[in-house]
C-alpha cells in the first residue's frame, strides 16, 4: 500500500486504537433507558436493537439508510431488491423508529432520486411530509448515455403539526455583487471588512455544500460519507440544546460528530464496528476542535467561501468530558 501524501487527512483507525475504541461500543441486549444510551454508539444491526431502546425518547431521526442499490460497505453488502422487497424492508425501519419518537419529533430521511419513488408513499402514509430537500453532491461519475447524477434527496418529516424549526440559524451567507440601495442606505445587505454580503432564507435547494475529501478532516473511508455542513443545517434548524438526535445507520459518525459539536444529545447505530471505532475518533476530537467546514460566526457560507478572521464556536466542557455545550 502506497504512503500518503501529507496533506491526506483521511481519518483512519489503527489495528491498536480498533482494539481500544472497540471498548466503547455497547452492545445492548435488554431494554434500556434513554440516559443508558446518551451519547453512545451501539453496535449491531438496528433491527435487532430497536426492540431493546425505549419509546417517545427521540427529538430528532436522521435517517440515512442504505439505498436501493447494490454497494459494499467495508465488507458488509447491501444489495439492490426489487420494489416490493426493498419497501417491506424500509416499512420495517419506520415502523420501529415511530414508538421511539416523541410526539412532536422530526425525521429527515436521505435516499437518492430513484429510492425516493419507493419511499416518499410510506413517509406520507407515517408522517406529515413537509418539503424535499435537494442538494448537489458537486461531484459523481459520469454517463454517456444518461445525465450525471450528482443530486440526492432529504425527505423532511414530522410526527405531528407541533414540531421545532428554527429557519433563523440556517441562514445562508452570501455575497452581493450588484448592492441595491433606498435611499442611499443598503437594501437587506451590508458592507463587512471583505465586501458586501447578505444572509438569505435556505431555500429546499442546497448548492453549498462539498463533499468530504482527502485534505479535510473530517474526511474518511465510508463510501457514502454526509458532510457535517449538510448534518448541521438538519441539526440546527430542528432540534434544540440537550435534544435527543438519533441515527440507526451512523456509518463514520457524522451526524454523532455534528451534535456533540452543537450541544446535543445523540446515539447513533451501526452494524459495521469499524466504522463505529471511526466515529468514536472523529467524536474524541471534538473537545479540541469544533469547528463545523462552511460554518462560521452562526451563519453558512456559500460552497468555496473563505469565512477569513471570523470568530470560531468556543466550547465548554463540562464534568463529563463526553458532554460538550456550545456557548452562545
Amino acid at each position: 500500500m502506497s504512503e500518503r501524501t501529507s496533506r491526506n487527512r483521511t481519518l483512519t483507525c489503527t489495528p491498536e486504537e480498533r482494539r481500544e475504541l472497540s471498548k466503547t461500543i455497547l452492545r445492548i441486549e435488554n431494554a434500556v433507558n434513554p440516559q443508558d444510551i446518551c451519547c453512545q454508539l451501539i453496535g449491531g444491526d438496528f433491527f435487532e436493537v430497536a426492540p431493546h431502546l425505549p419509546s417517545q425518547f427521540i427529538d430528532l431521526v436522521i435517517l440515512d439508510p442504505p439505498y436501493n442499490l447494490t454497494k459494499n460497505f467495508n465488507g458488509i453488502c447491501f444489495r439492490e431488491l426489487d420494489a416490493d422487497k426493498y419497501r417491506s424492508w424500509f416499512r420495517r425501519v419506520i415502523e420501529l423508529l415511530v414508538p421511539m419518537m416523541k410526539p412532536n419529533a422530526t425525521a429527515y430521511v436521505c435516499s437518492d432520486w430513484k429510492t425516493s419513488t419507493l419511499i416518499f408513499p410510506i413517509l406520507e402514509e407515517q408522517f406529515f411530509v413537509r418539503n424535499r430537500i435537494t442538494w448537489e453532491r458537486e461531484k459523481g461519475r459520469g454517463a454517456k448515455r444518461n445525465w450525471k447524477n450528482n443530486t440526492e434527496d432529504i425527505w423532511f418529516c414530522t410526527n405531528s403539526k407541533d414540531y421545532y424549526f428554527n429557519v433563523d440559524v440556517v441562514k445562508l451567507k452570501r455575497k452581493v455583487f450588484a448592492p441595491y440601495r433606498v435611499k442611499g442606505e443598503p437594501k437587506d445587505w451590508r458592507h463587512e471588512y471583505d465586501g458586501n454580503y447578505r444572509l438569505t432564507y435556505p431555500s429546499n435547494l442546497w448548492t453549498d455544500l462539498t463533499i468530504p475529501f482527502w485534505s479535510m478532516p473530517e474526511n474518511t473511508p465510508h463510501p457514502t460519507q454526509k458532510p457535517e455542513k449538510l448534518l448541521a443545517k438538519l441539526i440546527l434548524a430542528s432540534s434544540k440544546k440537550a435534544d435527543f438526535v438519533f441515527d440507526p445507520f451512523l456509518g463514520s459518525g457524522t451526524s454523532a460528530v455534528v451534535a456533540q459539536k452543537l450541544g446535543r444529545s445523540w446515539c447513533g447505530i451501526d452494524i459495521n464496528s469499524e466504522y463505529l471505532c471511526w466515529a468514536r475518533k472523529r467524536i474524541s476530537t471534538v473537545r479540541h476542535d469544533s469547528t463545523i467546514q462552511g460554518y462560521s460566526d452562526g451563519v453558512f457560507w456559500e460552497r468555496n467561501s473563505s469565512p477569513q478572521l471570523r470568530k470560531t464556536p468556543v466550547v465548554e466542557v463540562r464534568e463529563d468530558p463526553s458532554r460538550l455545550t456550545l456557548l452562545e
